[in-house]
């Protein structure tokens, strides 16, 4: 019998996996897909590599938590440094996210000048050092008693961000400010969306300010695309089955009957490396179901539509743009776009001279899990050549530039990486500790990791959670 077996092969279950195997344990990792990653994997397309959908690696500053992780691990990856994190467009306006705040500061005084910038960006990058400092706290779900004992671990922090934990972040901002521009606003929103997934309005300031404030830290480029970063912390795991599928998971009294295609594996623990609101189906235990069922109410239907491209261009672009549009873009939820470049250096990538583009914005699962086959590819191709357009535009490609274009949808992720839902808990208003799931369960042995767990988003989030799991499994 194994001791851990690892349900799916994303960053969560990659973490989880080779934390415990670094310190000892025995542990198994299941991943159906020939690839490991997930939503930060890197696949290969018609000779071309592109990033599926994660691109930014942050947390690997000196001190941060994810560097902390793969030292923990014992391995390095390859990576390059990424100064300013992103360029933004937004209108005829480019503004740039350096990671120091007063030269960021000064360019963006030349497109949304304020007097107050200094004060409100100093505070921003303030409240963010506080979370990244937390350390010694742990969250429990396993009962209504370790619960409270665990919200009592992060006692020392909550005195610093207690004044900005119930404060709307919209609101806080608007009273800071004394009033700000609808267009700045739609800057600070589109920023606070890539790491929390919700906009000022939903959230608080606290959320906002650690949201804001992620580029202030030390931000890199992965050679190789991001899915070498799990290969790199899987390299010392033994046991790893890639293109195999757990069918169905049956819980005995002191055992998890684990069945794939050829075979069945017992395992004493299992950690479920899965979205909380996709993971029910491999289960037939009415406990377990009524767990996830719990969770249901958080299920925002937030999803991701990728466009990827591939450009032979001579010209020198960043690793990553922002693109703010005035109104929202059909199809979608957002008038933002992501668009993420492969390094020049990258050859792992595409040849030399070449780039490889994704390019990500926020829609509704449902609108494209209900379609039919004539609207669902009607849709899927005008925004692709909406999105296209407006990458060509803003940053000067011509279209004989572009070799390679292809977009991937909600249910297109649901096929290859068995979630429709991309991008985690929202962190809301409505939706912060004690009310989302930890990394334990009420479930003797059942364990989850990923962005449905705890903190939930990028990097740093889902690192954070791994090591909360370790200090609940006392390892």
């Amino acid at each position: 019998m194994r001791e851990y077996a690892v349900i799916g092969g994303g960053i969560g279950g990659c973490c989880a996996a080779s934390l415990l195997n670094a310190k000892g344990h025995d542990v198994i990792l299941f991943e159906k897909e020939p690839i490991l990653g997930g939503c930060a994997s890197t696949f290969k397309h018609a000779g071309y590599h592109y990033n599926v959908g994660a691109t930014t690696l942050s947390g690997y500053h000196q001190g941060g938590i994810v560097r902390n992780l793969f030292e923990q691990i014992g391995v390095k990856p390859k990576l390059i440094a990424t100064n300013p994190a992103i360029v933004v467009h937004q209108n005829s306006k480019k503004i740039r996210r350096f990671m120091n705040i007063e030269e960021f500061v000064a360019d963006l005084q030349l497109s949304h000048p304020h007097p107050k910038h200094t004060e409100f960006w100093h505070l921003v990058y303030e409240i963010g050092q506080s979370f990244y400092a937390l350390d010694g706290h742990y969250y429990s779900n396993e009962s209504l008693q370790k619960k409270l004992l665990s919200l009592f671990s992060f006692s020392p922090m909550l005195k610093k961000i207690w004044p900005y934990l119930w404060k709307n972040a919209r609101s806080f901002i608007h009273s800071f400010y004394g009033g700000i521009t609808a267009e700045y606003l739609d800057f600070l929103d589109a920023q606070i969306l890539i790491v929390a997934q919700a906009k000022s309005d939903s959230v608080n300031f606290f959320t906002a300010a650690v949201s804001l404030g992620y580029t202030f830290n030390e931000t890199h480029y992965v050679l190789g695309g991001m899915g070498q970063l799990c290969n790199t912390l899987t390299s010392r795991l033994q046991d790893i089955r890639k293109n195999t599928s757990v069918c169905s998971i049956r819980r005995e009294k002191d055992r998890y009957l684990l069945s794939t295609k050829n075979e069945i594996i017992e395992a004493k623990n299992i950690i479920m490396g899965t979205s909380h609101y996709e993971s029910s189906r491999w289960f037939s235990d009415s406990k377990i179901q009524n767990y996830y069922n719990r969770y249901e109410k958080l299920n925002n239907y937030q999803s991701a539509y990728v466009l990827y491209l591939t450009i032979q261009s001579k010209k020198s672009f960043h690793h990553h743009y922002q693109i703010i549009s005035k109104d929202i873009i059909p199809y979608t939820l957002s008038n933002s776009l992501f668009v993420s470049f492969s390094d020049a250096s990258d050859t792992k990538i595409v040849p030399q001279g070449y780039y490889s583009i994704t390019a990500s914005i926020h829609t509704d699962s449902r609108w494209w899990t209900s379609l039919g086959a004539t609207y669902y590819n009607q849709w899927k191709n005008e925004l692709a050549k909406l999105i296209q357009a407006m990458i060509c535009d803003t940053l000067h490609i011509s279209t004989d530039e572009v070799v390679e274009s292809f977009a991937a949808t909600p249910k297109t992720f649901g096929e290859y990486i068995n979630r429709t839902q991309l991008g985690g808990n929202a962190l809301s208003m409505k939706n912060l500790l004690p009310r989302i799931p930890s990394n334990d369960t009420p479930i003797q042995g059942m364990y989850h990791v990923g962005d449905t767990s705890y903190v939930a988003q990028g990097w740093p989030g889902i690192a954070m959670g791994a090591m909360n799991l370790m200090r609940l499994l006392h390892v």
